[in-house]
């Protein structure tokens, strides 16, 4: 795997620790306000991290990729805080 695309994994990882910290922080009724913070961290972040990288080259797929994989993670941690929610 390059360096270009371990700035993906990189967002992936931040956004598994914001549900994590989620999780474990926020108050039951608050999960789906401190997922959206968590989000809007991530898409900030990811725009950092391609910016940085300095490489126009496949920008726009990392950038997609980053952001798809971050709401892949935040919405099974949605789907998680609402089934523990249920029972």
């Amino acid at each position: 795997m390059s360096w270009q695309w371990k700035s993906v994994v990189v967002v992936w990882l931040f956004a598994l620790a914001c549900a994590v910290l989620t999780g474990w922080l926020s108050l039951p009724g608050q999960h789906l306000i401190w997922i959206s913070l968590s989000f809007a961290g991530c898409t900030i972040g990811t725009l950092s991290v391609q910016l940085a990288t300095g490489r126009k080259e496949g920008y726009v797929d990392r950038v997609t990729t980053s952001l798809v994989g971050a709401v892949a993670v935040l919405a099974a941690a949605t789907g998680i805080f609402a089934l523990a929610g249920a029972l």
